[in-house]
């Protein structure tokens, strides 16, 4: 297999770190949100300027659209939580949860789960901004959350180098130490049957979901931390992104690296590569980073002949 990556695109605006991007309600829109406490809105069909949806004083390291109720969900740090009615630029609401960070907002059906710096993880009912439920599981940082909604599972990685399986009311089914290091990114296969985890280790590792999360696969990955892993739109490749500035595009059935993406060879980041979202315009890939910037990448496999 032949991989060939071109840069499309490098957006700026954001002043500070851009440390998350979630996916909009269509393909060629996303959100992107950083330690400048913006929040925009990018047009992949015209990417050169973003639109700024909310400015908040905090740093923000997690950002989640909630496709059912077309909220966005601001992790705003040691401020709680902000929904945002990102069309009219409007805030509807904010519930403080915590003094500590926000890693991560996945949706729950009609709920919104929210992973902390404290160790919680808390269940609120939107657009009520309400706890439903919350536990306390670990003393150290929930960082990643993952939903397996055909299981009504919930997966979440701490950095007591754990992963805890949950309910979807969030009582404890399971529970290992999955890495050296904090897990920093799960993710659930497209079919459901696999958990994928990243660590600070640098590691990343498979989960067979139906074999009750035996590990099932084990790479060496990055040099240092994994910041985030995402699927393609086809489910065939799988792209990671580290605190080594690179990026790197994997055969998922054979668990193969095809592609390194970095400064040198592809005019990537200069450092630390935060989050990646493959998108389903063109199967274009967007991935932000501590150097400010968001960069879009076009990737294009070709098999190679017999």
């Amino acid at each position: 297999m032949k991989v060939e990556v071109q840069k499309l695109h490098t957006l700026t605006g954001h002043s500070d770190c851009v440390y998350t991007l979630a996916r909009s309600g269509d393909s060629h829109h996303f959100f992107s949100a950083a330690g400048d406490g913006m929040v925009a809105r990018w047009d992949l069909r015209s990417p050169e300027t973003g639109e700024l949806i909310a400015r908040l004083p905090n740093s923000i390291y997690a950002l989640h659209h909630h496709l059912l109720h077309d909220f966005l969900v601001v992790g705003h740090n040691y401020d709680g939580i902000h929904l945002l009615d990102w069309q009219n630029k409007k805030e509807i609401g904010s519930l403080q949860l915590t003094k500590a960070a926000i890693f991560d907002l996945q949706s729950l059906g009609e709920d919104v789960l929210v992973a902390a710096g404290d160790g919680s993880l808390t269940k609120v009912a939107l657009p009520s901004l309400t706890v439903k439920d919350q536990v306390q599981a670990s003393a150290q940082s929930a960082r990643t959350i993952a939903v397996n909604e055909a299981r009504n599972e919930v997966a979440v990685g701490y950095s007591d180098n754990s992963i805890r399986i949950f309910d979807g009311d969030l009582r404890l089914k399971q529970e290992w130490v999955a890495h050296a290091n904090s897990v920093f990114t799960l993710r659930y296969s497209p079919d459901g049957q696999y958990l994928l985890s990243g660590s600070r280790d640098a590691r990343f590792k498979v989960w067979d979901v139906l074999g009750g999360y035996r590990l099932a696969g084990e790479v060496v990955a990055h040099l240092f931390a994994i910041n985030h892993i995402d699927f393609s739109p086809d489910g065939k490749h799988f792209v990671t992104c580290s605190m080594d500035k690179s990026i790197k595009v994997w055969d998922w059935e054979a668990l193969k690296l095809l592609k390194v993406i970095d400064r040198a060879r592809h005019a990537g980041h200069g450092t630390s590569v935060n989050k990646l979202l493959w998108t389903n315009y063109n199967q274009q890939l967007v991935s932000a980073s501590d150097d400010r910037s968001i960069s879009v990448w076009n990737i294009h496999f070709e098999k190679q002949p017999l």
